[in-house]
């Protein structure tokens, strides 16, 4: 078996993780993050919604669908709601005034985006083994050597150091947090991002 690098795609833009970071704590100072429903470890921060709703980053929009394999069955379970990522395309008021309205610009001049959002994985923590119905924007922001994505059989630690990753998240995948501070992405679905 080869392992596939190529679900972990670096991209030819970069950004300055001291604004990153200078931003997420000035968006922490408007607005904590927001979980779903009897969902304790997951936390998102929502920066784009559908225009005019503030009620579409709420509760299970706030994650979106996904398919995982919940038991030893191995059979396919879908979990939350389908959501129409195109929609997704008004930057909140609240943050205009912070690095990630920049951020947000440069990255729909060269991407088609769905929902972006700010999201925490806390320390010593896991997503479940899923996978999700279009590709995803990765910019960390805080990280730890111990906080590794594994995409099918590929693990891979992505720095904090302003880079942009798209991975391939239509592929069975997690995310865990294996250090002691928050691990925090900016996350964006990519609607036009085909992988090989």
């Amino acid at each position: 078996m080869s392992l596939n690098f190529n679900d972990f795609q670096k991209q030819d833009v970069k950004f300055d993780i001291n604004k990153l970071q200078k931003a997420y704590k000035e968006l922490l100072n408007i607005k904590g993050f927001t979980g779903v429903d009897g969902i304790s470890n997951f936390g998102a921060i929502s920066l784009t919604q559908i225009p005019g709703d503030p009620e579409s980053i709420k509760g299970n929009k706030a994650r979106g669908v996904f398919w995982t394999k919940p038991d030893s069955s191995g059979k396919e379970a879908i979990r939350d709601q389908v959501i129409d990522e195109a929609a997704y395309s008004e930057f909140i008021e609240d943050y205009k005034h912070t690095y990630f309205k920049e951020v947000f610009d440069t990255l729909s001049s060269r991407y088609k985006l769905g929902r972006v959002r700010i999201l925490l994985k806390e320390p010593r923590s896991t997503l479940s083994w899923h996978r999700d119905p279009e590709p995803r924007l990765h910019i960390p922001i805080i990280t730890n050597p111990g906080s590794i994505m594994v995409i099918d059989n590929v693990a891979k630690h992505m720095p904090a150091d302003g880079s942009v990753w798209i991975t391939n998240n239509t592929k069975y995948h997690n995310a865990f947090n294996g250090g002691e501070e928050n691990r925090i992405h900016l996350v964006a679905c990519v609607l036009d991002h085909k992988f090989n």
